[in-house]
């Protein structure tokens, strides 16, 4: 497989680099494995894609969405005592969509940090709410408590962090609405059906400027950083060059 040639960082380029908020998280996991490919071209093997579980985002968007024209509490919102109405906000078909997201140039780096959310939730004095979407099938009742859930909890809140950068509001509270596909009914017959969980989770993005700036600090090296032991993905890199 070739080197990827475009979208690589160039340290002594002068245009804003692009930083999506899933390759903060892989920082997070492996800076050299985020060195090379933002630097060299060298990208991860793709993941299986989850069509179900977009079909589950797809389908709540369009739900939500319902509620959201009508300017009315969703029952889940209700059951879970949460007081607030999904947001009519002007820029949501944009901070949703994946090519666009809610940005933020970050002055000290140059770089545009990016991520798209899911959905918006609103209080009556105008506080908003960062809600993520997540679906899975397990017997257990769903939480967000498990040691990998912790990208999760990042992801909740670099959301945070670039929705305040957008002048906005936002409560520490965010919320998983978390759907898990029931496995006891008698049989498929064509149907799918789901427990529902709002979780709520209090967020501290007090960590997202310290990592734009390691990032960058990454990205401006000469050479990537040592292999991580933990990191599964560090000896395909150097099969493929990485070194």
């Amino acid at each position: 497989m070739p080197r990827r040639t475009r979208n690589l960082f160039d340290p002594s380029g002068t245009a804003t680099y692009r930083l999506s908020r899933s390759k903060l998280e892989q920082f997070k996991r492996c800076p050299r494995c985020f060195y090379l490919d933002r630097r060299v071209g060298i990208q991860q093997p793709p993941g299986f894609p989850f069509n179900l579980n977009s079909a589950v985002d797809h389908l709540l968007k369009k739900e939500f969405d319902g509620y959201r024209q009508r300017g009315e509490a969703h029952p889940l919102m209700q059951d879970a005592g949460i007081d607030a109405i999904p947001a009519p906000h002007e820029q949501l078909d944009e901070w949703r969509n994946n090519f666009l997201g809610v940005k933020v140039h970050h002055a000290a780096t140059n770089l545009e940090i990016s991520g798209a959310i899911d959905d918006l939730w609103v209080t009556g004095d105008s506080t908003y709410a960062v809600v993520d979407y997540k679906a899975t099938s397990k017997n257990d009742r769903v939480n967000i408590d498990a040691p990998w859930q912790k990208s999760y909890k990042r992801q909740m809140e670099i959301y945070q962090w670039l929705l305040r950068g957008n002048g906005l509001t936002v409560s520490k509270t965010g919320y998983f609405v978390y759907c898990n596909g029931k496995r006891d009914r008698p049989g498929f017959n064509g149907r799918l059906e789901f427990d529902i969980d709002v979780i709520s989770y209090e967020g501290n993005d007090g960590w997202v400027e310290g990592c734009i700036l390691k990032a960058h600090e990454c990205l401006m090296q000469d050479e990537p950083p040592t292999k991580s032991a933990s990191c599964e993905f560090c000896d395909y890199s150097a099969m493929r060059g990485g070194d």
